[in-house]
């Protein structure tokens, strides 16, 4: 989907600064954030696809200006909304008003180091992979309405294959909760002047993780 998230390739939105000394959380708060979300990923009712459509699907100007966790915190709410964990008067109250809905699975004590580690998401091929390394393709000029992982500034772009990474869970289903779909995953180098124009430096390139159905021959 389009929307302000994604800044690949953008200008006028001032330079990034970094902050010396960086603290791993600015107030407690943002802590408790990851920790609820890491809680709620555990018990699987959501994924981390569907998080980041949560996200992007906040109004531009509370996208822009928040924190950073502050953005997740207002993501899990909507999820618990939509997934009738919770309702819109319980987040109100701070608290429970109904009885609790039974989960898979809750973080316990027992399993938090086994929680910590991510699962792979590489899956059998059910085709032949249709690009080979080397091959120039094209990123389709695609405007879903829904999650995508190719980033806007690349679509209708041409590049060259340059590594295979097999075959994956397809982000734009898993995120509307329509199965894992697996598909194959490309890098794809993409020139400067291809991306930006002939007044880009000519000695740069990007390369850009493509799905399969991104693409097509160049």
């Amino acid at each position: 989907m389009d929307g302000v998230y994604d800044l690949g390739g953008m200008d006028g939105f001032g330079s990034v600064e970094p902050e010396s000394n960086e603290p791993v959380f600015h107030a407690p708060w943002e802590g408790r954030v990851l920790a609820m979300q890491r809680a709620m990923a555990y018990t699987g009712v959501w994924t981390i696809d569907m998080v980041r459509y949560a996200q992007e699907r906040l109004p531009p100007d509370i996208y822009l200006t928040v924190p950073y966790y502050e953005r997740w915190a207002l993501a899990m709410e909507r999820m618990l909304v939509e997934r009738g964990l919770a309702d819109s008067g319980e987040l109100a109250a701070g608290r429970s008003l109904h009885p609790g809905k039974p989960l898979k699975r809750k973080l316990t004590r027992d399993v938090l180091e086994q929680s910590l580690i991510r699962g792979g998401f590489a899956r059998p091929a059910r085709a032949p992979a249709r690009f080979a390394v080397g091959e120039r393709v094209r990123a389709k000029n695609i405007h879903p309405r829904t999650h995508t992982r190719l980033p806007r500034y690349v679509r209708g772009r041409a590049g060259v294959i340059e590594l295979l990474h097999d075959c994956h869970v397809f982000p734009d289903t898993v995120a509307m909760g329509r199965g894992e779909d697996p598909q194959w995953l490309y890098a794809v180098r993409f020139d400067a002047r291809e991306l930006w124009g002939e007044e880009a430096d000519p000695t740069v390139s990007v390369s850009v993780d493509a799905f399969e159905p991104y693409l097509e021959p160049a």
